[in-house]
């Protein structure tokens, strides 16, 4: 169940006795952020608890992508087998293209490099030399030059005014032919329309979707598509990230009342009139 959005109506009578909001989730695109901020409360996101589980989830995605295991287990269960099907590739050797080098990002590069995968990055901040190295990232300029060179394309930024309908007609356009696109990041980075123009073209060849627009009503294009894996926004979804995420939680609230300060704020409502 959730009660989104989080904001005035839903946090209005609380404002008065409130000074701290924490989530147990990374994005917080469904938060007020605004309004809250001028309440003089604190809102805080967790920033490490699905960091594992998010880009485990992007890695599989991307295998399955690649590999299609849709199309392939549901001829098995449909009692075909391996000679009614055509080889597909391996991972190894492409080039991954990560949009949003972040925490999650950065683990996917890690993980895509075991693959002995070509890394390359799109992000509002370059890493450093010692980062790229760690990583074997390379770094591209602009989001259409990474989207021209990589194999796979993985979506890891946050929602926000600049991200919305990020990778639309002209991204896809961008893109090489027969590419894949994985998303664990919102669905509304990608604009859904011009995703299924380019799978239904072949300019993608498959997607690895964990987030969608609309959920849980989603297209049902993506629910119907063999060009499509789906989960259900399962990526922070395991019993190790709900313990972390209840950590962090715990924490920003320690450190708000011993310090008036939690630890991973996503705002800062502190030159504001701050309530006794």
């Amino acid at each position: 169940m959730t009660y989104a959005p989080f904001d005035q109506d839903l946090f209005g009578p609380l404002a008065s006795e409130c000074g701290i909001i924490t989530s147990s989730k990374a994005g917080y695109d469904e938060f007020d952020v605004e309004w809250i901020t001028s309440q003089g409360i604190w809102l805080c996101n967790t920033t490490n608890a699905i960091v594992e589980s998010t880009s485990n989830m992007a890695i599989f995605l991307t295998l399955a992508a690649v590999r299609d295991t849709y199309r392939t287990e549901q001829t098995l269960r449909n009692g075909a087998w391996a000679s009614v099907l055509y080889p597909t590739h391996d991972i190894t050797g492409m080039t991954i293209g990560i949009v949003g080098m972040g925490k999650v990002g950065k683990r996917i590069a890690s993980k895509a490099n075991a693959f002995s995968m070509r890394i390359k990055y799109f992000n509002r901040r370059r890493l450093t030399d010692e980062e790229e190295a760690l990583y074997s990232a390379s770094y591209c300029d602009s989001l259409h030059t990474l989207l021209s060179v990589s194999d796979i394309i993985s979506i890891n930024c946050p929602l926000n005014d600049d991200t919305r309908n990020l990778i639309s007609t002209a991204e896809f356009a961008a893109m090489k032919d027969g590419s894949y696109l994985v998303n664990t990041a919102r669905g509304a980075i990608i604009d859904e329309d011009a995703l299924i123009q380019a799978l239904e073209s072949g300019k993608i060849a498959r997607a690895g979707l964990d987030v969608f627009c609309n959920e849980p009503r989603i297209n049902s294009y993506f629910q119907n598509s063999d060009k499509v894996i789906c989960q259900p926004y399962m990526g922070g979804v395991t019993q190790e990230a709900f313990r972390l995420a209840e950590i962090e939680c715990l924490e920003n609230i320690r450190a708000y009342f011993r310090t008036g300060k939690p630890i991973s704020p996503v705002n800062d409502p502190s030159a504001l009139f701050l309530k006794e």
